[in-house]
């Protein structure tokens, strides 16, 4: 079949946001590529499609500012060569009860890394953006730099530039196993590729399969990953109409997180006319092939409902929401990311990026880059990567210890 007696540089599993903005790199790199995926192009029983992602710099963690400062940067490059326009830029609002840990964590941060910010009280938000939200009294406001990803265009922008960089891309092809080429002879290294649609060769090889990672990586290496998937529901509420202006971004509304005993986040009115998108992340654990691409509302107007009649008031139809859309989520237990090299038998020639757990699109970018990196060099700078080590879980099964609270909320685990 086509491509198979071809050695490729590198054969990237999964055309997702990372997998397709990291055969883009890669190519960018004079790498000959193969970018492979298990369903249609642009599918939408993944991470990477919808209508919008929220691009923000602040965390409760360090080691993910300068992270976004990065993908902020090459999201404008691409945009450039490709010249469309996938990032909207807005300001960001993260907001809650001043003595709420994780919103405390994210205000430190800040501090530290000389972000620029502001902290408000809650009536000094109010003046700030129109009186749209109604905060406590014991609430503040943290604005700062942030905005909103087209997804499923941006999937496809970095599919077009891998393309126009020589990259060969390859839909409905699942990749079923993954072998050291030197077993059966040859010694020669390099990686096989086993799919539905015949075996590729590769010098390397990225995995990037979002929630189907564990099942991989225990088939090929036989590396038990606490990556578990979750279901979830993104929900838009029906803003009246005589307020519609006050939620546009171009009049001021923000991307925005809510820290509180939920960790509900939104974006401005930009997909949907008289829409606004408002969720909860969170979820319930999910068999990635059998479940139900369909929207929970009925979970989100049993939680994010009074949080949007308690901060929004009469201004958004808070009985419940107009619109939903089934996402998934690909989570770790400490919620950051697993950026790695398999190890054992394959030492560095397979690379596994997986365990974004529900914020990680905005860093595909980066996350390509440092790929990219591990792939030519064996090694990444300006990234942390001890925090994403795969191994990390052996020695505690919770990650990366965590000083504030969970953000993630598995409202639905009784389901």
């Amino acid at each position: 079949m086509e491509h198979q007696n071809r050695v490729f540089d590198v054969i990237v599993v999964g055309a997702g946001i990372m997998g397709s903005s990291a055969a883009y790199h890669l190519a960018k790199c004079s790498q000959n590529v193969l970018l492979l995926e298990q369903f249609d192009f642009l599918h939408q029983r993944g991470s990477s499609h919808g209508e919008s992602r929220t691009l923000r710099l602040t965390y409760p963690e360090p080691y993910y500012p300068g992270m976004v400062h990065e993908s902020l940067d090459l999201w404008e490059q691409a945009q450039l060569e490709s010249g469309l326009r996938v990032f909207t830029e807005t300001r960001h609002l993260d907001l809650g009860p001043v003595e709420n840990r994780s919103l405390g964590a994210v205000i430190e941060v800040c501090r530290a890394k000389s972000m620029a910010h502001q902290l408000l009280d809650s009536k000094q938000v109010g003046e700030l953006f129109q009186q749209v939200f109604d905060l406590p009294e014991n609430w503040v406001g943290l604005v700062t730099k942030g905005g909103f990803i087209k997804p499923t265009k941006a999937v496809s922008m970095f599919q077009s530039l891998a393309m126009r960089r020589g990259a060969i891309l390859k839909d409905n092809t699942e990749v079923l196993d993954i072998e050291r080429e030197s077993r059966g002879g040859g010694g020669g290294g390099g990686v096989r590729v086993i799919s539905t649609k015949g075996m590729f060769t590769s010098k390397k090889c990225v995995v990037t399969v979002g929630a189907w990672a564990s099942r991989l990586a225990k088939r090929v290496s036989g590396i038990e990953l606490p990556i578990r998937p979750l279901h979830t529901t993104v929900g838009y509420w029906r803003v009246r109409p005589e307020f519609w202006p006050e939620f546009l971004p171009e009049n001021g509304f923000p991307t925005f997180a809510c820290y509180d005993k939920d960790y509900i986040y939104g974006t401005p009115m930009s997909e949907f006319p008289g829409l606004v998108k408002i969720a909860l992340h969170g979820g319930y654990a999910c068999d990635p092939d059998t479940r139900e691409c369909t929207p929970d509302l009925a979970s989100l107007e049993k939680v994010v409902g009074p949080w949007v009649r308690a901060l929004f008031r009469d201004r958004v139809e808070a009985e419940k929401p107009a619109l939903g859309q089934a996402c998934m989520y690909s989570m770790t237990p400490d919620e950051d990311f697993v950026i790695d090299f398999f190890g054992g038998d394959f030492g560095k020639d397979v690379v596994l990026a997986s365990g974004f757990s529900g914020h990680g699109f905005k860093m595909a970018p980066v996350v390509a880059r440092v790929v990219t990196d591990l792939v030519l060099k064996g090694e990444a700078e300006g990234v942390e990567l001890d925090y994403f080590k795969m191994r990390r879980f052996e020695d505690n099964p919770k990650g990366n210890p965590k000083v504030f609270e969970d953000q993630v909320s598995s409202y639905l685990e009784s389901n």
